[in-house]
């Protein structure tokens, strides 16, 4: 355990797009897909919206992975992996609604305590967000959105009242991403949650590729895994080098043989090198050495 300065890493965008039916939440994800990738090749859609990815081809000769009707957590992390498998840069999930769909439909069907078999559920839901989250490429998840209501008490009568819209998807699930954007009917987009400050001053908008553009110079804006490169080979001695190593422990799986490499290279410069203090000391005691003959042979 080691306290370090803090410092902001080039990061990967997860980030989640949310709107009722015709909201345009497809259209948006690849226009923001382009503007951080320029390039559709590098760009997968996993689709679960009944081909809808498809109608969009036009724009661009994306890649379509289509689920055909699975929609458990496990089968969305199973495309996930081979988009990256494929050498993908931004993948789009559209939408991740019908993974909580089916964890309710399975948890609805479950034998015996409602509250027990949510310890089964909630697993499946976890490990699905997190391979979003730890994800290697830019990722974008659409979720659907429904009228929410509440109960008021109006007259000693508990009442339905319409309180907004909520995404289908299992609540919190939208601080889990670092930006959340809503959007309505209009095509237009406000942010529900920002931890970038791009969106700060913006009221409202509509999602177009500088939208992905400025995502992506805020991604790059950070230390980058190149930039740790360079460090390690300008390191000078072991402590730096130690000292660089636990400043970049996410990066480790990737920089370990940089950094074997750089320590076998300064070890092997040190072993090179004769011992200062053991010359200093040699001199020395070769000069009072000296000394104590002179005087033993003048007396």
């Amino acid at each position: 355990m080691q306290l370090v300065k803090s410092e902001r890493k080039s990061a990967k965008i997860k980030m989640a797009l949310q709107g009722c039916s015709g909201s345009g939440k497809t259209y948006s994800s690849l226009m923001l897909a382009f503007g951080i990738t320029n390039n559709w090749s590098k760009i997968a859609v996993i689709d679960s919206e009944s081909g809808s990815a498809s109608l969009y081809s036009h724009l661009g000769a994306y890649n379509v992975l289509n689920l055909e009707g699975n929609f458990s957590p496990e089968n969305y992390i199973e495309a996930i992996e081979i988009c990256e498998k494929a050498g993908m840069e931004l993948i789009i999930i559209d939408s991740i609604s019908q993974a909580w769909d089916y964890l309710l439909d399975v948890h609805s069907n479950m034998p015996g305590n409602s509250f027990t078999a949510w310890g089964k559920i909630t697993p499946r839901q976890n490990a699905f967000i997190q391979r979003i989250l730890q994800s290697k490429c830019h990722v974008i998840a659409t979720m659907r959105t429904k009228q929410d209501y509440v109960l008021s008490d109006k007259n000693g009568k508990m009442v339905p009242e319409k309180v907004g819209l909520k995404a289908q998807q299992r609540d919190g699930v939208e601080y889990e991403f670092t930006v959340v954007l809503d959007i309505d009917i209009k095509h237009i987009a406000v942010a529900s949650k920002d931890r970038t400050g791009l969106f700060i001053n913006l009221t409202e908008f509509k999602i177009t590729p500088d939208t992905g553009k400025k995502i992506l110079e805020w991604c790059n804006s950070g230390m980058t895994i190149d930039t740790v490169k360079e460090l390690i080979q300008n390191a000078k001695t072991i402590e730096e080098l130690t000292a660089i190593y636990h400043k970049y422990p996410e990066w480790y799986p990737l920089l370990t043989a940089d950094f074997l490499n750089k320590k076998a290279t300064i070890q092997a410069i040190d072993s090179s090198k004769p011992s200062i203090n053991y010359q200093s000391n040699f001199i020395n005691n070769g000069n009072n050495n000296a000394a104590n003959t002179s005087q033993t042979n003048n007396n």
